[in-house]
């Protein structure tokens, strides 16, 4: 099938590093695809805290990435390189991105791409591979989470923390989560969660030291979490670390850790290799896209921008009122 595309695209580009009104509107050249490579007619593209980094000045893409923002994706295939088997052009795909997710076309490696799953639309798809790669990657393959183990996650009422609950209660874990009101700890118990904890109300330490503590902990907070969490934490138990809004740097005493046993872990997505990525989306397509067709994990919505308006989508999430993911609509439904 010929691959007949524009030469110019819109996007947003990070116009200088600062707050969302940074973000600008921006004609680009289309991105072609290398070996190995597909380009992506956007539909939507999803708005994840690594972008708000990055706009910010504190995440730069990896050495060859686009400098645009925009880590996952949905939409059709537009064009394939050499070497691509198993997907062709028009074929409804979501995809992780190396970046350039904030525009009308974007090239990623055709490994990293993912069918559509069954009942799922291209909005709520564009909502699935940064989160689910990151949970699954970090809870599963890292974390090592089994079936009937105590699961801690933190900021339950976000994109990472919705997918977390889901994924972990789907494995028949005991799920705990913390979030900042009780509309989002009712959100997080309506998605699985058995306990949900109110940190302003409530020290999320007791609760789960009097359930015998967490056997696995995913924290995204960081700060003076790093050495509560180690005081919540079960014997041998595990925590995993995947960001720090509070900062990476506190005192800790590692005595603690030695004679309980504990394994402190973490890791970070965008700079991993293709292969690595690969393989978890390889893992995906076994093991979570089954749960997604079957209703047991489902992107939860937040809000939707159109894509110019970038700017306003990220002072949503900043402003940490949104309970889900929330996306740029780029071409919309196609």
């Amino acid at each position: 099938m010929p691959q007949t595309l524009p030469d110019i695209m819109q996007a947003v580009e990070i116009s200088e590093f600062g707050a969302p009104e940074v973000l600008k509107p921006v004609s680009r050249p289309v991105p072609s695809a290398g070996a190995g490579q597909v380009v992506i007619r956007v539909a939507y593209a999803g708005v994840n805290r690594p972008d708000a980094l990055q706009r910010a000045g504190g995440y730069m893409p990896p050495k060859g990435a686009s400098d645009l923002p925009g880590l996952e994706a949905s939409g059709e295939i537009a064009a394939i390189g050499a070497g691509v088997t198993g997907l062709e052009v028009g074929d409804k795909v979501c995809a992780l991105l190396p970046g350039g997710g904030y525009a009308e076309y974007v090239m990623t490696p055709a490994a990293h791409c993912l069918p559509i799953p069954e009942g799922v639309t291209l909005k709520e798809a564009a909502c699935l591979p940064e989160t689910c790669f990151t949970v699954w990657s970090n809870v599963v393959t890292r974390g090592g989470l089994k079936a009937g183990e105590r699961f801690l996650v933190h900021g339950g009422s976000s994109g990472i923390g919705t997918t977390a609950i889901q994924l972990a209660k789907a494995l028949g874990a005991r799920v705990f989560a913390t979030a900042g009101s009780e509309e989002k700890c009712a959100a997080c118990r309506a998605l699985g969660a058995e306990v949900a904890i109110n940190y302003r109300e409530d020290d999320f330490v007791e609760v789960l030291r009097a359930e015998g503590g967490a056997d696995l902990i995913l924290d995204m907070v960081g700060g003076d979490y790093l050495p509560r969490n180690v005081k919540a934490l079960a014997d041998d138990g595990r925590l995993v670390q995947i960001a720090f809004l509070q900062g990476p740097k506190v005192a800790l005493n590692f005595a603690h850790v030695m004679m309980r046993r504990l394994t402190i872990t973490g890791s970070t997505l965008r700079p991993q290799s293709d292969l690595a990525k690969a393989a978890i989306a390889q893992d995906l397509s076994e093991a979570v896209w089954p749960l997604v067709a079957a209703g047991k994990l489902r992107p939860v919505m937040d809000s939707s921008f159109p894509l110019a308006k970038a700017a306003e989508a990220h002072a949503r999430m900043e402003s940490s009122a949104h309970i889900g993911k929330i996306v740029l609509e780029v071409a919309g439904e196609l």
